[in-house]
């Protein structure tokens, strides 16, 4: 049987996100929003809320919890912005005060900023790696539950989620995981489609097991 792509890269943008529909057009169409795209209003402590409740509906092998979520008020942004410039011109010491602005503001480009970080029971027979794929859902069940409530969300990284002073500053241990910056408003202008993976390219239909190399 052959794959085939139900999403063109030049999808048009009255397509993305819908959410009046049925709820797999919600899943088939979801694109993030960038976050300095996200501004005022964001969602009030109800639809908050309601975002979290369904962050963590997500599989979790062993019933183990092996994530945390952290909502970082404004004046706690703020003071993430410092740290960020902080760490980032100590490793950058020749960085103009325009690319340390950029830094400072990367943690308050949004209304709402959720931190996700993993809470790993090691030394347990569930692997390490499957309790880090739950926390992975978390964040993954957040922007769904985002767009689902008419918000923009997007999921980010970068350096920040790997600098052991940034996570020491968020309580997150050396040897757990910042997994990622959940960042939600109200989208300023709608998104545009980016390029997806032809099925072709990364499915396959097994009928039987392929011959041993």
């Amino acid at each position: 049987m052959a794959a085939t792509m139900n999403q063109a890269p030049d999808k048009v943008e009255a397509d993305l996100n819908r959410i009046d529909e049925r709820p797999i057009d919600l899943l088939t169409s979801r694109r993030s929003v960038l976050a300095a795209q996200l501004i005022e209003p964001g969602p009030d402590p109800d639809a908050l809320q309601t975002m979290l409740e369904a962050a963590v509906r997500v599989p979790d092998h062993g019933r183990l919890t092996p994530w945390c979520l952290q909502v970082v008020g404004k004046p706690a942004q703020a003071e993430l912005g410092e740290l960020f410039v902080s760490e980032f011109a100590r490793s950058e010491p020749e960085a103009t005060e325009e690319r340390l602005q950029l830094e400072r503001i990367r943690p308050q480009r949004s209304p709402v900023l959720v931190i996700v970080s993993s809470h790993t029971h090691r030394d347990h027979a569930i692997p390490e790696v499957e309790q880090l794929l739950s926390c992975g859902n978390v964040c993954m069940n957040l922007l769904h539950a985002a767009t689902a409530l008419g918000f923009g969300a997007q999921w980010v990284t970068n350096w920040p989620a790997y600098n052991p002073v940034i996570k020491a500053a968020l309580g997150i241990p050396e040897d757990e995981h910042l997994v990622g910056f959940i960042h939600i408003g109200t989208a300023k202008s709608p998104p545009s489609e980016r390029a997806r993976p032809h099925l072709d390219d990364v499915v396959r239909f097994l009928p039987t097991l392929p011959p041993r190399l």
